[in-house]
């Protein structure tokens, strides 16, 4: 048996190498070890070969190598959605395939597999033009997309895949379609929310949206305030206006440039907040809030262009969606960060919860409330559960044994339709890729 899988081993590597663009990668080889890892660091897969592709063409040459000699396939780009090892199997790269081009006459942009967040900003920021990107601009554009999207111009324009206009995908047989409203509609709709499960993206094409210039940021207040200020934000929040995207942190000020020496470390009430308008109006907007919060210690609200809009973001080791913040819950998140677990509470809504005809099956959309805790100790999961609808978001669901809790059963036993006429023998079907198969 050994034997067979070495020369399984060999026989794909060296039908790849030379016969792609891309660099081909075994284990021993200098590049494998700076190649294989993903960005989560408790993983340490060991596959059996490592393809760099540079174009579709090897992103075809590899899939049909892996079918051909029995490997286990996985994609990574930049490694933030890789959950599951590959062991033994075939791993392709799509990092060096990157590349931005914007229309800014349509408000468009057309990206390759390997872009990530930041590549989008620099490019669309001369055209006064905004991408709907997520907190970190390292993270990669279609990984993100596919699983739905969740940034912090949601409420005004929707997720991330609600933009998605076309894409191109190689599929378990190796061929490349053209997917889009009118050209395999089953297969958009999916990929739209539905994750990486159904093909590999070689590009995509999605609708950036003109807002140059943002006020928000994140400000700092005593923690002791947080209950109170937990109990106006749930009610505040059900009346922002779509241009407000906000969330409440119970955490430690971070240990940045901009944070005076004697506070960074403590632990604190942070309130996000990025408007989509006039300062004036966001300030007027934020004023129950502060006052709520109590002086600040740290007031990050400024305004700025939203290229420049750091957020940042809390592990989501616990997650789920809230209908309400009812006073259980506040009264548990509060607790759970005395505890020393870090909090996020954000608002969701808006142009998430009023989908487009025909969108994809991005989570629960309209339920107004996630809660995230980084250390959920089982006290305060049991305590939070039953307010809770048990969902999951899939861009931050690390556990691929629950993915049917990102959708709707609707939506979960429609993606398995689609997952059956596309990919019908599971090739891919790791991590959430493999939808309960």
């Amino acid at each position: 048996m050994t034997i067979t899988i070495q020369h399984q081993q060999t026989t794909a590597a060296t039908a790849l190498r030379g016969a792609i663009a891309g660099a081909v990668h075994e284990p021993g080889d200098a590049g494998y070890d700076a190649h294989r890892k993903p960005l989560l660091p408790t993983l340490d897969p060991r596959p059996d070969v490592v393809v760099e592709a540079r174009s579709t063409a090897d992103v075809q040459a590899a899939v049909r190598a892996a079918r051909e000699h029995g490997l286990a396939f996985s994609v990574q780009a930049t490694g933030h959605g890789t959950y599951v090892p590959n062991d033994g199997g075939l791993l392709l790269k799509t990092t060096a395939m990157s590349s931005v081009f914007v229309d800014p006459a349509r408000q468009v942009v057309r990206v390759r597999p390997g872009t990530v967040w930041g590549d989008v900003l620099a490019a669309t920021r001369p055209y006064g033009l905004a991408p709907l990107s997520g907190s970190s601009p390292a993270v990669g554009v279609t990984g993100y997309t596919l699983g739905g999207g969740m940034g912090w111009l949601a409420r005004k324009h929707g997720f991330a895949a609600d933009s998605v206009l076309s894409a191109d995908i190689v599929t378990a047989d190796g061929e490349l379609l053209t997917v889009g409203p009118d050209r395999h509609p089953d297969l958009f709709w999916a990929i739209r929310g539905g994750g990486g499960g159904f093909g590999v993206v070689t590009s995509l094409e999605f609708r950036v949206y003109p807002v140059a210039q943002v006020y928000g940021g994140i400000s700092w207040f005593d923690v002791s305030r947080a209950g109170d200020a937990l109990r106006v934000y749930r009610d505040w929040a059900a009346a922002a206006p779509d241009e407000m995207s906000s969330a409440v942190v119970l955490t430690t000020i971070p240990d940045v440039e901009a944070v005076p020496a004697e506070l960074r470390g403590r632990r604190a009430l942070g309130v996000k907040a990025l408007y989509a308008g006039r300062a004036d109006d966001a300030e007027r907007l934020l004023r129950p809030l502060r006052l709520a919060a109590g002086p600040a210690l740290v007031d990050g609200y400024r305004s700025m262009e939203y290229a420049d809009a750091a957020m940042g973001g809390t592990p989501a080791r616990f997650f789920d969606f809230f209908p309400a913040l009812g006073d259980d819950v506040v009264d548990t998140v509060v607790e759970a960060a005395e505890a020393g677990s870090a909090v996020e509470i954000r608002n969701y809504g808006g142009a998430t919860a009023r989908p487009g005809p025909g969108a994809g099956p991005v989570s629960h959309r309209g339920v107004p409330f996630s809660v995230i805790l980084d250390r959920p100790t089982p006290e305060f999961v049991d305590r939070l559960r039953p307010h809770g609808i048990g969902g999951a978001f899939l861009n931050f669901l690390a556990d691929t044994t629950r993915t049917a809790a990102a959708y709707t059963p609707a939506d979960y036993a429609r993606l398995r339709t689609v997952k059956a006429a596309y990919d019908p023998d599971g090739f891919f079907g790791q991590g959430h890729a493999a939808l309960g198969r």
